[in-house]
């Protein structure tokens, strides 16, 4: 049974449905990932991200390893076990971790020294031990162990991340069809694209892993500060010479409007924080665009949280009980926005998925964003 399958596709578009397949489930796509990076998505348990019908999750192989670390992690025999999660789950290597921590870490051609920013102490990266890692988290998607510079950062620099990202990619490939994953079910490894906006680099760095083979392919660097227009061109470049019959996903992207166009251009897969960090601060999105709870004019608003997102959280509670949660510092108030949230995301790309599907994904997708930013 193959790993991915292209099942239907926009004619004015890149924009397609897929079907993922994991032992963990099959995932349709395009999809979003809630960030569960510690092994929880905040506030919020693996049964309630289940009922809005999530089935993919993503967490951080860096903060694994610190907390709880991979002895506990191997006593549960993995982090489904271990955080009672039945889907499936990707991994992210913690790279992009490790490169934040400009003061504490050093990258040489065989990995990568850093220092816990819990506690000082020395820890060493090299991509086998990533792999290792992630083994024992046991989950169904590795990525692996890339450079991520920032958006500002030289073209030199942006030349020696994608010339160690792609010996550290055949690393891990080579390091995981040697030793096998750890537990009974199957893992897979996406190599990740970089050269921050510059063409040329984007082009070797793809054209470089492309000859990898690899299960899936993933675009890094396009979170990082650089501006919008910028990302959207790497994006489009990429479109044009990434495997059709494999899988893309999209790296720390985004607001729904990122989204939607992303998903014009080919992209099947993302993830971000901001629909459950925006919403622990009050901030929900909907479709005719984010609405700040918190403010004055919401106290009384007898009206519910949104009567276009067809979540039951959604048609439950009023603008005015939420506003008065976040006053009052309820936790139960940054339980109903992060469902909201999540609600809505999963909802939006399924309204996409349907219009791929129908044919007319372009006219809908215009529509979206024009209304979104009315």
């Amino acid at each position: 049974m193959s790993f991915f399958n292209v099942l239907n596709s926009c004619n004015k578009t890149s924009a397609r449905v897929g079907l993922l397949r994991t032992d963990h489930g099959s995932i349709s796509t395009p999809c979003f990932m809630p960030i569960g990076t510690y092994a929880a998505v905040k506030t919020l348990s693996s049964s309630e991200i289940k009922k809005i019908n999530y089935d993919l999750l993503l967490s951080n192989t860096y903060h694994l390893y610190l907390r709880p670390g991979v002895e506990i992690l191997e006593k549960f025999e993995g982090l489904h076990n271990f955080m009672d999660w039945d889907g499936a789950i990707l991994t992210d290597s913690g790279g992009f971790q490790i490169y934040s921590l400009a003061d504490f870490r050093k990258i040489d051609d065989n990995g990568v020294k850093f220092k816990s920013h819990l506690d000082g102490s020395s820890h060493y990266f090299t991509p086998e031990k990533i792999i290792d890692i992630q083994r024992s988290i046991g989950s169904d998607i590795m990525m692996v162990l890339d450079v991520c510079p920032d958006a500002n950062a030289e073209i030199k620099e942006h030349k020696k991340a994608v010339e160690i990202t792609t010996k550290w990619a055949k690393r891990c490939l080579d390091y995981l069809k040697s030793v096998g994953p750890k537990y009974k079910h199957s893992q897979f490894i996406s190599p990740i694209i970089q050269g921050g906006t510059h063409e040329k680099l984007r082009l070797q760095s793809a054209e470089e892993l492309m000859e990898l083979d690899a299960a899936m392919y993933a675009i890094g660097g396009l979170a990082v500060g650089e501006p919008k227009d910028e990302m959207l061109n790497v994006v489009q470049l990429l479109d044009g010479i990434m495997p059709k019959e494999k899988p893309r996903y999209l790296m720390g992207v985004g607001t729904p409007e990122d989204i939607i166009n992303c998903i014009s251009l080919g992209v099947d897969m993302f993830d971000c924080v901001m629909p459950t960090r925006n919403a622990r601060n009050g901030q929900l999105f909907t479709r005719y665009g984010k609405v700040n709870i918190r403010n004055a004019k919401y106290k009384d608003d007898i009206s519910l949280i949104d009567k276009n997102n067809q979540s039951p959280i959604s048609q439950k509670y009023t603008k005015a009980y939420l506003h008065h949660l976040f006053k009052t510092q309820e936790i139960l108030g940054c339980r109903i926005a992060t469902q909201h949230n999540l609600s809505f995301y999963f909802n939006l790309i399924e309204e996409a998925k349907v219009a791929i599907q129908d044919g007319n994904f372009n006219f809908w997708s215009k529509k979206f964003l024009s209304d979104y930013n009315s």
